[in-house]
């Protein structure tokens, strides 16, 4: 039975399943080092403060506050320069949300308020809220720093002045003489025998350089830049390629994908992963001495490399003047071939081996994103049949489950390749998908798509890519609910939350500050790399700190102890820029 007959139910039952396998898989965890809470969240009632997304609002979003549950039925917008009151509202009835607990709420929308300008929000007996501006440029800063984040995770580079702007360090891991791990040889590249690997990011808090991650963080990035090009044409991130002609953000992934390329094998076959063997400690890259290596092979990495290569391949042909793009797509279609050979080649942890696994043991998906992206690159009619046989239900996108990934390809990119029958089918099942999480997000008291069942380990990048869902949704539609949805998830992470935290570093009034990040947190300065997001709230306490919430929504600590809410990563920080370049291209 084709996977399109199931009904709806079968939708939500995959995105339950796969949100609980990453809570157990999503292994892009860094070391079990823990201690004490410096700064707990424990101290702060949080339910007795006005939540608001703390950057701002554009001027025609849906603006919502989430405010305590007092006796007060009206609340008014105050003018922060002129402490005027320039709006009246009446609260909401008491409402909660399922994960928060039993807590009880109300919320004050001011959505028709449409003056630009710094405002606060007042109620009789409560505190003020942190002040918030309303205006149509509040994301743009924001987009620019989380894309420039990853200049400041390179691998292999010194990180200097004038492109550091106060965060320089030294090189680390050059990676120009790898190890080949035992479980990754063959007799033409034996253990022990040594290869270059060079660039890369690091993948989040710790040193290693993953595949598997590489694959969605940098569709995502690709897929920004890809719908959005004009965007981008005169973004300047002040990185040391910007002078050259080709857009910032093109060369930043450039960075990761010359890396990617240089993970492959002669036979097509690509190595996993590129890790030391154990965790390196509280050290900056440049004092992480420890060999490297490459490590495994895996079906998942071969048609990770395969998709990203492929649409790679095709971004950044209009700038390729030595061939490295055709390179990149033969490349593609060799680790296509090689996974066709060894479709069914797990991740397997060789027992002296400690970083992430990124494990995975189900690659239909897989197979269905590269073969889309194939068949974007080359219109080979093979790698359409391929597609449509390995086509997969739909849920939110992650690194472990990347169905409705070739969809928005597909959507976006092949209508004129395919028939009408077959884009009408992925649009209807797409727009499935979609209208599930808008119905989450109208029925949620916190104006976000979130259930309990995603607070899994990296839930800040779960409602992101529900809001990247949203909005190519509202790309195929232009119904604006789809947008003001996505909107809705900006807020979240932007502080109206349980937690009242920023999750993303340096912005809003209350961010995060202690991210489980190596080199924020031995850089010796004290703030954090700027525009980093956070993981976010989730109950497995997989790292044993000292939690006191046992709630999805408010179990979390802002402590280097916390890398199961508190870590970083490339693939979390991707769909925060994919969301506010969609939103500021319009």
């Amino acid at each position: 039975m084709n996977c399109y007959q199931r009904n709806i139910l079968s939708v939500l039952l995959v995105h339950f399943c796969i949100a609980c396998s990453s809570s157990k898989s999503d292994t892009n965890v860094t070391d079990p080092q823990t201690k004490s809470p410096t700064d707990p969240q424990t101290s702060i009632q949080t339910t007795e403060l006005i939540k608001v997304n703390q950057l701002g609002y554009r001027i025609a979003d849906k603006k919502v506050a989430i405010v305590p549950n007092v006796e007060a039925t009206s609340f008014e917008l105050i003018n922060a320069d002129t402490n005027e009151v320039v709006y009246q509202g009446n609260l909401s009835t008491s409402k909660s949300w399922l994960p928060a607990g039993s807590t009880l709420f109300k919320r004050a929308d001011f959505s028709s308020f449409q003056q630009t300008g710094k405002f606060k929000i007042s109620i009789g007996g409560v505190k003020e809220s942190y002040v918030f501006e309303v205006a149509d440029n509040v994301y743009d800063e924001l987009h620019d720093a989380a894309l420039k984040a990853y200049y400041y995770n390179r691998a292999g580079q010194e990180i200097t002045e004038p492109y550091a702007q106060g965060f320089s360090r030294q090189l680390g891991h050059a990676d120009t003489q790898v190890t080949v791990h035992s479980s990754a040889a063959t007799q033409s590249r034996p253990a022990g025998s040594k290869l270059h690997s060079t660039k890369g990011w690091y993948d989040a808090g710790d040193y290693g350089k993953y595949i598997v991650n590489s694959g969605i963080s940098s569709y995502t990035l690709l897929l920004a830049y890809q719908q959005h090009p004009e965007f981008y044409t005169n973004r300047d991130l002040n990185i040391p390629e910007s002078a050259d002609g080709i857009p910032d953000i093109l060369n930043e992934i450039k960075w990761n994908l010359d890396w990617m390329a240089t993970m492959q094998d002669q036979d097509g076959s690509v190595y996993h992963k590129l890790t030391s063997l154990g965790w390196p400690g509280k050290e900056m890259p440049v004092q992480d001495q420890r060999e490297r290596f490459v490590i495994g092979k895996s079906t998942s990495a071969a048609l990770n490399f395969a998709a990203v290569m492929a649409f790679a391949s095709q971004v950044y042909q209009p700038f390729d003047t030595t061939g490295y793009t055709q390179q990149w797509l033969v490349a593609a279609e060799n680790a296509w071939n090689w996974a066709k050979n060894n479709d069914n080649l797990p991740y397997q942890q060789p027992a002296d081996v400690q970083s992430g696994e990124y494990g995975d043991s189900y690659f239909n998906d897989e197979f269905s994103w590269a073969a889309a992206q194939l068949y974007l690159a080359t219109e080979k009619p093979e790698y359409k049949a391929a597609y449509f046989a390995y086509q997969q239900s739909f849920s939110t996108p992650s690194w472990q489950y990347v169905a409705s990934l070739p969809a928005v390809s597909l959507l976006t990119f092949g209508k004129s390749l395919l028939t009408a029958a077959e884009y009408q089918q992925i649009q209807q099942n797409y727009l499935a998908l979609a209208n599930i999480l808008l119905q989450h997000y109208q029925q949620s008291s916190y104006s976000v798509a979130m259930t309990s069942a995603d607070f899994v380990w990296g839930s800040n990048a779960v409602v992101l890519n529900q809001a990247m869902i949203l909005l190519q949704a509202f790309k195929l539609t232009e119904q604006l609910n789809y947008k003001h949805a996505a909107t809705g998830a900006l807020s979240y992470v932007l502080g109206k939350n349980p937690t009242d935290y920023s999750f993303v570093t340096g912005y809003g009034a209350n961010p995060v500050k202690h991210i489980h990040h190596r080199i924020s947190e031995s850089d010796g300065i004290e703030s954090p790399i700027p525009a980093l997001l956070a993981g976010g709230a989730q109950n497995g306490k997989q790292d044993g700190c000292n939690y006191v919430s046992s709630q999805p929504a408010t179990t979390f600590l802002d402590d280097w102890c916390s890398y199961s809410t508190n870590e970083v990563a490339i693939n979390w920080n991707a769909p925060l820029v994919y969301v506010l370049s969609a939103l500021l291209a319009e």
